[in-house]
């Protein structure tokens, strides 16, 4: 459960701005309340707490976008090819993690998973405001896609690749490589997690 330390009437500033909607607290400790998607925040003193299953429909809209770099890491994973299938995201950056997730997303294959996982993580990356991003996956065939070495004949995916490229070109400076699984471990255990929870 993410918490930011802040002015929680500044923090609400910024989401009505956004077009959230702000209520009164549950009890006495609570200054406000504010849902969107699948997030609430829950505003104190000088913290806003962040819950519910996907905290980034929040979490953007309460920090200032500040720039600079994210090491965005991705993982999908399916049982059964296609079978059940979850994502994992998380983005760091030298002060540690800053955002992650992970959700299941139906029943699909794993390529397809690996496709929402890396578009998910970029979403999450552009909503935080960052400049560049250095996205790392250990998923070889994705990354060899979208950096146009290997050709995509699915259709589907070669949808998924052009939306990958889209949001990647919303940065300033990007990369995207291949890594062992074991340097992808956070996101690959959320996916995990996430497929387990079902």
């Amino acid at each position: 459960m993410p918490s930011l330390e802040c002015d929680p009437d500044a923090a609400r500033d910024r989401l009505e701005a956004a077009g959230a909607e702000v209520v009164a607290g549950n009890t006495e400790y609570e200054r406000w309340r504010a849902e969107r998607g699948d997030a609430t925040a829950v505003a104190y003193d000088d913290t806003v707490v962040v819950q519910g299953t996907n905290p980034t429909d929040l979490l953007a809209l309460l920090r200032p976008a500040e720039g600079g770099r994210a090491h965005v890491y991705f993982d999908g994973a399916s049982r059964g090819n296609p079978g059940p299938a979850a994502i994992g995201w998380v983005l760091v950056t030298d002060e540690g993690i800053v955002d992650e997730g992970g959700d299941r997303i139906g029943e699909t294959t794993n390529n397809r998973a690996e496709y929402a996982a890396v578009i998910r993580a970029l979403e999450a990356a552009d909503a935080h405001g960052f400049d560049e991003v250095d996205v790392r996956g250990d998923s070889e065939l994705l990354v060899r896609q979208v950096r146009g070495e290997y050709d995509t004949n699915n259709p589907e995916l070669r949808e998924r690749r052009v939306r990958v490229r889209e949001l990647l070109e919303r940065f300033d400076r990007w990369t995207l490589e291949h890594v062992p699984r074991e340097v992808n471990d956070r996101a690959d255990t959320l996916a995990n997690e996430a497929l387990d929870d079902a």
